[in-house]
């Protein structure tokens, strides 16, 4: 048996390395590029035999920097530990502050909401599904462009690219006109075409990494990884999405890495199909309740969570009725992918273990929260 290090992103290269080390780079447009997660694997001749993950190189402790700040800068500042899906932080903590205070947005407000959170879901799986492309430089580019079109609507919509700031306490910042709309509808029709041409790529992963029902149990695990290995773990079940009465996505059920590969690109077609069914039946009226300038929550504690693109993303809230949160703990999905790797990883052959890391999705900040 060896002992081996595994840095996983394109910054790792400027480590200092040995034959014992191993680097792994996803490519320039994954998740996984900012590197700052390593693994110790013991590998045998039937692979992995144990994994050890070290996280924690980014050592944010957002959530003391969120009892820091009053209700309305939490949200600007939620939306930076998925800098994927940076939306859904900002979602995730409004949503917990509204049900404190007992709060409904405008029901424009909630539609917007919804088109937006499935707009950045496309954005967030396209990042991931680039590992699955990078031998074809065709298709490569065309997700590539589409990322782009996407953080472009963003901008257009928000005036940020990366971090939105759309979310207020009790609606939006953001009210879509008619062309912003118009062109959402023709790129999510470009975008289900893209879907379909994943579609048919030969995915790899058969076999590898399975995720249980009793793995899941054991470290939380939700989103897509659920998902793929047939475990009917979603959200969005209430609201604009009850209403819409979309199909929803065929579940997986092999729960290995092909199967969260074929997910991830099924979602993309839904989203899409979800994003335009909003931006059709808009409703009118306004996107905001108007609130005063200082916003205390009662003195209660709540729980609320979100569909986010890699699993549920939750905000617990415990208030003594100031203008600032007592206590604030996020319940992001990295955290528990990243630490599920210790046992996915067991058996995976050496020269498997990136198709594995690629499948299970992750964004250190996410992670090293």
């Amino acid at each position: 048996m060896t002992t081996q290090r595994i840095l996983v992103g394109s910054l790792a290269a400027g480590l200092p390395a040995d034959a014992a080390t191993i680097i792994l780079d996803l490519g320039p447009d994954h998740p996984s590029r900012t590197g700052l997660l390593e693994i110790n694997i013991v590998a045998g001749n039937d692979g992995v035999v144990s994994a050890r993950v070290l996280p924690g190189a980014m050592h944010r402790g957002v959530e003391k920097l969120f009892e820091a700040r009053d209700y309305r800068q939490i949200l600007s500042l939620a939306d930076r530990h998925d800098w994927q899906a940076p939306f859904f932080g900002e979602l995730a903590a409004a949503q917990a502050f509204e049900r404190m205070l007992r709060l409904t947005p405008p029901e424009r407000a909630v539609w917007i909401r919804t088109l937006l959170a499935e707009h950045t879901r496309i954005l967030s799986h396209l990042g991931f599904l680039g590992w699955v492309t990078r031998d074809d430089p065709t298709l490569t580019a065309r997700l590539r462009a589409a990322r782009e079109r996407l953080r472009e609507q963003t901008a257009r919509l928000t005036g940020n690219r990366i971090h939105p700031m759309a979310i207020r306490i009790g609606g939006t910042a953001v009210d879509p006109g008619t062309t912003w709309l118009a062109d959402e509808v023709a790129l999510m029709d470009d975008l289900r075409v893209v879907a379909a041409d994943l579609a048919d790529l030969p995915l790899p992963g058969a076999g590898l990494a399975v995720v249980t029902p009793e793995l899941i149990d054991t470290f939380g695990l939700s989103g897509p990884l659920a998902r793929a290995a047939g475990v009917p773990l979603d959200d969005r079940t209430q609201g604009v999405y009850a209403e819409l009465d979309l199909p929803t996505t065929e579940l997986g059920g092999d729960g290995d890495a092909r199967a969260r590969f074929a997910l991830l690109i099924a979602e993309c077609a839904a989203s899409a199909t979800i994003v335009r069914a909003c931006c059709e039946r808009l409703p009118g009226g306004p996107v905001q309740v108007r609130l005063p300038k200082i916003v205390k929550l009662p003195e209660s504690e709540s729980y609320s969570f979100v569909e986010a693109p890699l699993g549920r993303t939750g905000f617990h809230v415990v208030s003594r009725g100031d203008k600032t949160p007592w206590r604030m703990k996020l319940r992001s999905p990295s955290f528990h992918h990243v630490a599920a790797l210790e046992e996915l990883l067991v058996g995976t052959p050496v020269e498997f273990v990136e198709t594995v890391l690629a499948s299970v999705g992750y964004v250190i900040g996410d992670v090293d929260k």
